[in-house]
């Protein structure tokens, strides 16, 4: 059986999604990595990845680097 996800477990995908974003970012932008996380930490595409309904949650990584890079 597949778990629904929910606000309640969507933080179990988080960190390697984060992960991922935060490394292409790095890598464009020759910042260090506390630098990449507080900026990604800090933008609107991740409080709103956080949140189950706006299900940012589906897009892999290239997807959300594209909307951190467009949207903040």
């Amino acid at each position: 059986m597949i778990p629904k996800i929910t606000d309640k477990n969507l933080y179990l995908l988080l960190p390697g999604k984060v992960a991922a974003v935060v490394e292409q970012y790095i890598a464009d932008n020759g910042v260090s990595i506390l630098d990449g996380l507080r900026k990604f930490y800090n933008s609107s595409t991740y409080s709103n990845l956080e949140k189950e309904q706006t299900k940012l949650w589906h897009l892999g990584p290239v997807g959300l680097y594209e909307e951190f890079v467009e949207k903040g």
